[in-house]
């Protein structure tokens, strides 16, 4: 779970040169200077970005931050939020930024067809997969555990005082996206949705369950740097095809690879601001963020200083983010 505590920093001096009157950066005035590396264009305000509650949303969020607060000026204010808390900032002016958008059509719906306070702002590189894994050691052990018909086979190893009579299968936080309720009830599999309640403790669970040979079914996803540190492997579930999970009551099949995009506040989006042309162009690779995940979650770093790492080894990346 994210623990670090909400930051806003000023980077960058504005001289006093020829001002336009626009909404930069949620809202101000965007001054001209020769000398920026943006393009001349430097802001004074501030860029909400909202930070879901796991490290590799964190990751970009500080490092897209990072780059808006050297290079333009602006400050950043980053806001701990559930991802549909978040998308009801889009209207109230309190949210300008989600970086990492797993996907959630009943959200586009109100919020971008509906009431048209956001917008799609493109991919930013990452592709997703959810899944269904289990420690290492148990596919050693039982190899035909990663097929989905045989986990009733095995449901009692899985059984816990949580789950009852049933094996428990082990979600992470209730505010994921997430079909596992449904799975299990329309794949009539005698497992019980455990919430671990962040993802750090479903990392935890993992990793004591392969070093304690503990038998242990979780959700789990990519781009994830734990998957680095303990190889975990997916359950096959029925394979996903198009449309399979358009009622999400009826839902039998496999998550799908999902492209990851950035959604924005339309204001914000049509300010003029130089931050959000910064947004706009961020792309990155799932290595890049699980990488600056590590030095958070792992390395313990603070999220401005890996962001900067990182940052500092990538220039040529990030001048393609300023355009």
């Amino acid at each position: 779970m994210r623990t670090t505590t909400r930051r806003v920093r000023l980077a960058g001096v504005i001289a006093a040169s020829a001002l336009l009157t626009l909404s930069a950066c949620g809202g101000g005035d965007i001054e001209e200077d020769d000398t920026g590396s943006s393009g001349g264009k430097k802001c004074d305000q501030t860029v909400n970005m909202a930070v879901n509650p796991w490290v590799g949303y964190e990751a970009s969020a500080h490092v897209v931050g990072k780059v808006i607060e050297n290079e333009l000026g602006c400050k950043v204010e980053y806001k701990d939020l559930k991802e549909e808390v978040a998308w009801q900032g889009f209207g109230k002016g309190t949210v300008d930024v989600v970086i990492e958008d797993w996907g959630h059509p009943a959200l586009e719906k109100k919020y971008i067809e509906g009431d048209k306070s956001a917008i799609d702002a493109g991919p930013n590189g990452n592709v997703g997969q959810i899944g269904w894994y289990v420690p290492p050691w148990m596919v050693e052990k039982y190899p035909d555990i990663t097929d989905w018909k045989n986990l009733n086979k095995y449901a009692s190893e899985f059984k816990t005082s949580e789950s009852g009579d049933k094996g428990q299968m082990l979600d992470g936080d209730p505010s994921f996206v997430t079909n596992d309720e449904a799975l299990v009830k329309n794949l009539k599999l005698d497992f019980k949705v455990v919430y671990a309640g962040s993802e750090a403790a479903l990392i935890t669970a993992f990793r004591q369950a392969e070093k304690q040979k503990k038998p242990l079914l979780g959700y789990f996803y990519a781009p994830q740097w734990f998957l680095s540190e303990v190889d975990l492997q997916k359950v096959n579930l029925p394979e996903w095809t198009e449309g399979c999970d358009a009622d999400a009551a009826k839902v039998a099949c496999d998550y799908p690879e999902t492209d990851l995009k950035k959604i924005v506040a339309t204001k914000f989006s049509e300010s003029g601001s130089p931050a959000y042309d910064v947004v706009k162009n961020f792309t990155w690779t799932n290595d890049d963020q699980n990488l600056v995940a590590k030095y958070i979650a792992e390395d313990k770093m603070d999220p401005d200083d890996a962001a900067q790492k990182w940052i500092d080894a990538n220039p040529d990346t990030v001048k393609t983010w300023l355009g």
